[in-house]
């Protein structure tokens, strides 16, 4: 089945008209990119675009041979004129299915929000899966027989529907994702590729044609991530977002409670407010027996409070102890750690602190955390393949 992405944007395009955005300063050229239409085969057009005979013929194609033009969600605005020799656009009730005169099967999906998807099987029995801006399939409960070869859906916008898809097998680990209806939530170029790469996910340019069931990379996840930064820098939600398209992840908090302390608990709530809801909270810094379970995604916030307990337990604030038992058990309780997280078989996200940066600390303990945390970062990092600096809620990659 071969698919044309005549535009991959959302509905206002990118950049947005009259938008002073940092972002749609950015969309030029390459970046720049028209309301999203796919032509299927050529016989097929899921929604229609201005100008989307001109940006078919741009891509080396005609609509000439479109049997069939379907909508996916409320077009706003005026109007919009039909080029000439195609038949009527249209949206097709929920559950209801097409046989087009090419051979073409297509199945409207029910969405959590106004639109329409449509999942298109060709002749030879490929799928692909296309959601509107915004939308996710609605009511999933059941496991698909065979995943997608292609899904084709708004990434960035609704990573908790591609989570959705991941749970019930329609998105296996083959299934091409390529995003669309990309807007100027995320800067064009390298943030954006790192961004869906966290989600197995790819975004190409306007024009480009796909195969579906061809075989293409899919963007490798990596397995062990640290995120590092300085004090709301933005590491939290850097981290959350590299497993938010992944369904059933265990949040490991290693803060505990602190009943007496309002503005901790406002933080906490704040954290939970923003994780997906299928997510499971474990308050633990007992990590070793986590990672060496199978299970999940493991997204530990943070090692820095997991370093502070560790302390605790060592009795490593006070100097003699320090220097009789406590820095040798603290070596050996971190080294544990980092053992743990070379064998793990788990995907895991960690978040740590960078506090060797700033002012020397005036007290003998608190150099003495600040020196733990730099070697601990170091030890924990070098078994990571992916280590992202975040600065001014920015990632920078540092490796992978």
């Amino acid at each position: 089945m071969e698919l044309t992405l005549l535009g991959t944007g959302a509905p206002s395009g990118l950049p947005r008209p009259d938008c002073p955005c940092a972002v749609c300063a950015a969309a030029r050229g390459a970046e720049a990119r028209a309301a999203t239409a796919l032509l299927v085969d050529g016989a097929l057009l899921l929604d229609l675009t201005p100008g989307a005979a001109l940006a078919a013929a741009r891509a080396g194609h005609s609509l000439v041979g479109v049997r069939q033009v379907l909508l996916t969600h409320p077009h706003d605005g005026p109007a919009m004129e039909l080029p000439a020799g195609l038949p009527t656009a249209g949206r097709v009730p929920d559950g209801q299915e097409l046989t087009l005169i090419s051979g073409h099967r297509v199945r409207a999906v029910a969405m959590d929000s106004p639109g329409t998807g449509y999942e298109v099987t060709s002749p030879d029995g490929e799928r692909l899966l296309y959601l509107p801006p915004g939308g996710a399939v609605a009511g999933v409960t059941q496991h698909e027989p065979l995943a997608y070869g292609m899904v084709v859906a708004d990434v960035v916008g609704r990573p908790d529907g591609l989570a959705r898809l991941r749970a019930t097998g329609a998105v296996g680990p083959t299934t091409d994702v390529v995003a669309v209806h990309i807007d100027h939530e995320v800067p064009p170029g390298a943030e954006l590729e790192r961004r869906l790469a966290a989600a197995g996910a790819r975004a190409v340019p306007d024009g480009t044609t796909l195969y579906v069931g061809e075989y293409h990379a899919v963007p490798d996840v990596p397995r062990r991530t640290l995120v590092t930064g300085g004090a709301r820098s933005g590491k939290s939600l850097e981290a959350e977002r590299r497993l938010e398209s992944f369904p059933d992840v265990v949040y490991v908090a290693t803060s505990g409670t602190r009943a007496d302390d309002p503005d901790w608990a406002a933080r906490v709530a704040a954290h939970r407010d923003r994780r997906p809801g299928s997510w499971r909270t474990v308050e633990t810094c007992d990590l070793v027996p986590l990672l060496a379970e199978d299970g999940p995604p493991l997204l530990i916030d943070c090692l820095s409070l997991w370093l502070t307990d560790a302390m605790d337990r060592v009795g490593a604030w006070d100097d003699e102890l320090w220097e009789a038992t406590g820095r040798e058990a603290l070596h050996r309780r971190t080294a544990e750690l980092v053992a743990a997280l070379r064998t793990t078989r788990r995907t895991v996200v960690a978040v740590t602190n960078e506090v060797g940066s700033g002012v020397v600390p005036a007290t003998a303990s608190g150099r003495r955390f600040r020196d733990e945390l730099g070697r601990l970062n170091a030890a924990f990092g070098t078994e990571c393949e992916h280590l992202l600096l975040v600065v001014s809620g920015q990632a920078l990659p540092l490796r992978g």
